[in-house]
């Protein structure tokens, strides 16, 4: 008598880098490389209690500091490595790194009433596009899937990588991107029976204190 296998079920817990240091405030930072604030430090250990009962298996993150910081702490209480996915890391703003809003609107007006208005449609000068970014992330995504069927692990990363997730999950178009709300610190979980995805949470926050 055959038996059904059962589905495989792995669980993809996506966590928001906590708060950056104030370097951050009003500019662009994606490449930028900024360490997390007192505060961000502070949220990092709420992440730790959110997830104290979670069964994880792995733990990775983006190569930035503010992702890599908060990964350690979670590594260091679940007794888990880091691996480190380049893949994971935040859009490239290239020429506009660190630069504030408002210089980027003064020296390009145009590009930034684009930018505004159709933000998933624009190729940054010296940096990336937003189907660039999709491509290499949904790629780290099929990757860990295949890697650790039916486990539970952890990502930290970049509120546009975990907006293209879900919304990917969701089989939302790309323009309705950013009604997906991601905080400092959010910690979202999509649940993937046979690689269909099941969004179980979005962004539920760690920053009260």
């Amino acid at each position: 008598m055959m038996t059904e296998t059962p589905p495989a079920e792995t669980n993809l817990w996506l966590i928001r880098h906590p708060e950056p240091e104030a370097a951050a405030s009003g500019r662009c930072y994606g490449s930028l490389d900024l360490s997390l604030s007192e505060r961000g430090i502070r949220q990092a250990h709420n992440i730790v209690s959110a997830l104290a009962d979670a069964p994880l298996t792995a733990i990775y993150s983006s190569p930035r500091r503010r992702c890599t910081q908060a990964a350690s702490i979670l590594g260091a209480a679940k007794s888990l490595p880091i691996g480190i996915l380049d893949a994971l890391r935040e859009l490239d703003f290239g020429e506009f790194e660190g630069r504030t809003y408002d210089e980027i609107e003064a020296s390009h007006p145009a590009f930034y009433r684009q930018w505004m208005e159709s933000p998933t449609e624009v190729q940054f000068p010296g940096g990336e596009s937003f189907s660039q970014v999709r491509a290499r992330v949904l790629q780290a995504r099929d990757d860990l899937l295949i890697r650790h069927r039916s486990e539970s692990i952890a990502v930290f990363t970049h509120g546009g990588a975990i907006r293209i997730l879900i919304a990917e999950a969701l089989g939302m178009p790309a323009h309705n991107l950013f009604r997906i709300g991601q905080s400092h610190s959010g910690i979202s979980r999509i649940r993937y029976v046979n690689n269909t995805p099941i969004i179980e949470q979005i962004s539920l926050s760690c920053g009260l204190e």
